[in-house]
């Protein structure tokens, strides 16, 4: 039975939920683990023709990498982590039906990567999206990949080295959101949205996936390199150690 992923389905639609709700869904190993298998079902499923992604909670969709995890990495542990990453991506990526991501909150690091491998993003006022990873001393190397993709370089170069997080209308502006929503209307908007893609011809959905995962292929390969490459020689210098205890200790203050 999974502990940290949820599936359900309704109608033709597939729903997938990040239940780690008292750490923002933060991911581990053995979540990330649950959700390749989560996905795995729904790509077994006949009777599902898209997938929603969401978090539980009204938070987070996802606070990205729970890093009382890799705060105790070394170079190859951290080396191993980007192929943990590689195998979810490439999950997420290869099926052959669409996923529709709805957020409710914060989607931060890795999970606001997630997000936006998702094919449309439904969310309301008051997210937060973006790539805080440098404030926790983690290199970011698949982030800039998918964000490039979708947000072009000059915001991928912006995010990246400020951390900063974009509010719920600089998102739909720049297209990290594909909807903009009541906040107790994402999840119906985005069922709504996953019924649409649901009954829209299988063979075509699923080569029209294909060929996305076709021509964005090199540079996930390339993102993954260098994220062997780069965590590598930065758990060596052990900074990744320090900036996620300092990091996790002014939390721990902040919340006495």
């Amino acid at each position: 039975m999974a502990r940290f992923v949820l599936r359900e389905t309704r109608g033709r639609v597939g729903v997938i939920t990040l239940n780690r709700p008292e750490v923002l869904n933060a991911w581990h190993a053995a979540m990330r683990g649950e959700l390749i298998a989560a996905f795995d079902a729904m790509e077994a499923d006949d009777g599902v023709g898209a997938v929603v992604l969401t978090g539980a909670g009204e938070r987070a969709f996802g606070a990205g990498q729970d890093l009382n995890e890799t705060k105790t990495f070394d170079p190859d542990r951290a080396e191993a982590w980007i192929g943990e990453w590689e195998r979810l991506y490439d999950r997420i990526r290869s099926l052959s039906k669409p996923v529709v991501a709805a957020l409710n909150g914060l989607a931060a690091g890795s999970a606001f990567q997630v997000a936006l491998l998702c094919d449309l993003r439904v969310g309301h006022p008051g997210i937060r999206m973006g790539q805080p990873e440098i404030n926790s001393g983690i290199a970011s190397t698949t982030g800039p990949w998918i964000m490039r993709e979708i947000l072009g370089l000059g915001r991928t170069i912006d995010l990246t080295l400020t951390g900063r997080m974009m509010d719920a209308e600089e998102c739909f502006r720049v297209g990290a959101l594909s909807r903009l929503v009541a906040k107790d209307e994402v999840m119906p908007a985005a069922l709504a949205l996953a019924g649409e893609l649901a009954a829209k011809p299988p063979v075509a959905m699923r080569l029209n996936r294909a060929r996305f995962r076709e021509v964005t292929d090199a540079g996930m390969r390339d993102a993954m390199a260098a994220g062997a490459r780069n965590q590598r020689a930065a758990y060596a210098t052990g900074e990744p150690a320090r900036m996620m205890n300092a990091f996790l200790a002014k939390k721990g203050a902040s919340k006495a």
